[in-house]
């Protein structure tokens, strides 16, 4: 994607842990008319030799895993908080814009086989189930119900490389208490984007 110099994030710590934070991504790819784009959760993972992977399933069902080759080059985007901010917080005119995260992830697709696919989705399982009160684990299925485990097709993705854009108002630090004060008024998401302005993930502050 297209980062001007001072929206760039390179510290690969922030972009892996930004990943595991946000973990629901898009996974992009070439397909035989147009791009083929499928929304999934995927889970970053960091390997032996120290690369990190992301795993995830498609649905059976979705023909876009049947236009993925092995070692197919493939994106995955993964997206933060977003907002509008109005060019009336600033003191000087100016036209307004729009402030976000955002990371990108390119890599090689490779199917996995069915053990890896079970031992994955045990992994994903556990991790998010962690925090529920009442937690449950594929451990504990029935057959009949794992079962749908064969209508999923099991991926890894060796990832090549990371990039990420942090564009948090920066060349406009005299405006920050003003936009910030305004977008945590707005509440829900530009509220986490004016945490995100006052944060150490900003590469501005």
């Amino acid at each position: 994607m297209y980062i001007p110099d001072h929206y760039q994030n390179s510290d690969e710590d922030a972009l892996r842990d930004f990943i595991l934070k946000n973990p629901f991504g898009i996974v992009v790819s070439n397909g035989p008319e147009a791009p083929l784009a499928t929304h999934l959760p995927l889970q970053l993972l960091a390997e032996p030799d120290g690369s990190v992977c992301l795993y995830g399933h498609f649905a059976r069902a979705n023909d876009h895993w049947r236009h993925l080759a092995e070692g197919a080059p493939v994106c995955c985007i993964f997206n933060g908080p977003q907002s509008y901010v109005s060019s009336s917080w600033y003191r000087e005119e100016e036209v307004p814009t729009w402030n976000y995260i955002s990371v990108h992830a390119r890599g090689a697709y490779y199917v996995q086989s069915e053990a890896a696919l079970l031992a994955s989705l045990h992994q994903m399982v556990d991790l998010y189930e962690k925090d529920s009160t009442h937690p449950v684990s594929l451990h504990n299925m029935s057959r009949k119900t794992m079962r749908q485990v064969r209508g999923i097709v099991g991926f890894r993705i060796a990832v090549t490389s990371l990039e990420g854009a942090w564009k948090l108002s920066q060349g406009r630090e005299d405006d920050h208490p003003r936009i910030i004060e305004e977008l945590e008024r707005r509440g829900s998401a530009a509220s986490a984007v004016a945490r995100a302005m006052k944060g150490p993930g900003n590469p501005g502050s």
